[in-house]
């Protein structure tokens, strides 16, 4: 009876197949990457439509009369009048480590010249955000490789954590550092045949970006040896407005990929203000009634069902997590803009890039302020919370401070020597772009810095200080950035060693 039942439901499916792939309409209008068709009765949402031409189309609105559809694809390939069929699929895209290392575009073909891409099967752009049941607890970090990041507004795997911040203010160097850090920490887990650390794959999505600009990113990426380690997925500037909507889903199809098979997964939205600019551009061509800064109302829907999909599974579930971290682009910074506050709201936490401080030569010019991570402290090393732990309201109270002082009143001594504390946390956080350092190194140079070893040494002097002393931990007390990595937590020996080597480096130190 069993096998009847199923026989029955196989033939009403094949059936249903065949009844989609034979409904017919007539492409009524076009225009923008976008055209309205008469005659598709039985189209669904999100459904592919073959428009002839190797040209497909993405159904986006259901009216009565019309179906409106995004054209992906060269749409000057197309003429009014002609025939669209439906599929009764959705659209998939290529996904697997084979697409590691290739630059693709929205649709997962390869662009950059190096032949076929070999995946491990396709996976649906759109797909329903693990539920609550499905989720584990954020409990292992992400190392940025950046110090106040590290330090202060720790990221974890599994988080969705903005970066937020007016245009050039080296919103895309904090991503690219990022990247490049875990393909050296991935580097060097397969160098020493480390079993247990668990490597971090890295996918960059490139919306509407300059061609140039995308270049760069991977030229960069290739010098510091991270592409075999990365994706690349691009929709440039020069691509339609349906392209650049589709780009975030596919690079995140790509990256749950390696969530659902037990690996880990980093994906960079590059930037989800342009996203959201081209939503907006279909939408009014799709004639949909347009809401606040003329948006879609549905727009916060658009960035919440695909940051949702950023997680961290349990063992049922495929056991493994993709972090999101989202760009958006402020204006003036302004952050109460209707973009900057949906996705803030989405979000577990942001990273905001200031203006000011980045003129002032503070890069990365992270506003302390107004950055925060609500999760990733739990997924923190303990050496770093044990070091770190008070840095953030030291910085703070300095920059509230420093504000007061420049009203040349008399400050009394504690309150000066804040101030000069406050100057030097300012230094040692100060980076060049795209040399991440590692967090074992980290951790020595901020305990210096909280013991006392720089309060003596000229402000000026500091960054030189810090150079110094890594140059000395790297070179010879190898043994010693060993040990921090290994036990994660800096116990009374360990301490007592710190002590003894920073101590001999002050020796040294002219």
């Amino acid at each position: 009876m069993e096998n009847l039942l199923q026989e029955i439901e196989a033939q009403i499916a094949g059936a249903k197949t065949a009844a989609a792939k034979q409904n017919v309409g007539i492409i009524r209008e076009l225009g923008d990457g976008v055209a309205k068709i008469e005659g598709l009765t039985d189209a669904m949402l999100n459904e592919m439509i073959d428009l002839g031409n190797g040209v497909t189309g993405l159904v986006l609105n259901l009216e009565e009369t019309e179906v409106g559809v995004i054209i992906l694809g060269d749409y000057t390939q197309l003429k009014e009048g002609g025939e669209a069929r439906t599929t009764g699929k959705l659209l998939q895209v290529p996904v697997g480590k084979g697409l590691l290392g290739r630059v693709v575009n929205v649709l997962g073909q390869p662009i950059d010249g190096k032949g076929l891409i070999k995946s491990d099967g396709t996976y649906p752009v759109e797909k329903i955000a693990p539920g609550i049941a499905h989720r584990r607890s954020v409990d292992q970090p992400v190392q940025t490789g950046i110090m106040p990041i590290d330090a202060m507004i720790p990221i974890g795997r599994g988080q969705r954590q903005l970066i937020i911040g007016d245009r050039a203010t080296g919103k895309t160097t904090i991503c690219i550092d990022t990247i490049i850090n875990q393909a050296r920490l991935n580097k060097a887990a397969e160098v020493v045949g480390d079993k247990a650390y668990r490597p971090l794959y890295c996918i960059y999505v490139a919306i509407s970006q300059k061609q140039s600009t995308v270049a760069r990113v991977i030229s960069v990426l290739e010098e510091a040896g991270a592409m075999p380690y990365t994706i690349i997925v691009d929709s440039p500037a020069s691509d339609s407005a349906a392209n650049q909507y589709i780009a975030p889903y596919a690079g995140a199809a790509m990256g749950e990929w390696f969530m659902d098979n037990g690996m880990d997964a980093l994906i960079v939205y590059d930037d989800l203000s342009k996203h959201a600019v081209a939503y907006r551009q279909v939408s009014l061509v799709l004639k949909r009634p347009s809401g606040r800064e003329a948006y879609p109302g549905d727009v916060f829907y658009l960035h919440s069902r695909l940051l949702e999909r950023a997680a961290r599974v349990g063992e049922k579930y495929g056991n493994g997590s993709l972090t999101a971290l989202p760009v958006i682009e402020t204006q003036a910074g302004d952050v109460s803009a209707y973009i900057p506050t949906n996705v803030i709201s989405i979000t577990d936490g942001q990273i905001y890039l200031e203006t000011d401080l980045f003129y002032q030569g503070v890069r990365p010019a992270i506003s302390v302020g107004l950055s925060v991570s609500r999760v990733g402290s739990a997924a923190q090393l303990k050496a770093m919370k044990q070091v770190a732990g008070q840095l953030k309201g030291d910085l703070a109270q300095f920059r509230e401070l420093a504000a007061f002082a420049q009203f040349g009143s008399e400050l009394d001594a504690k309150t000066l020597a804040q101030i000069d504390r406050g100057k030097r946390i300012m230094e040692i956080f100060k980076q060049p772009q795209y040399d991440p350092i590692p967090v074992d190194v980290q951790v020595a140079v901020i305990w210096a810095m909280q013991n006392g070893y720089l309060d003596q040494v000229p402000v000026e002097r500091v960054k030189e200080f810090q150079t110094k002393f890594t140059e000395f931990l790297t070179t010879r007390k190898v043994d010693l950035l060993a040990k921090i990595d290994k036990e994660k937590a800096l116990s009374d020996a360990l301490t007592a060693e710190l002590k003894t080597v920073a101590d001999e480096f002050k020796q040294t130190w002219k």
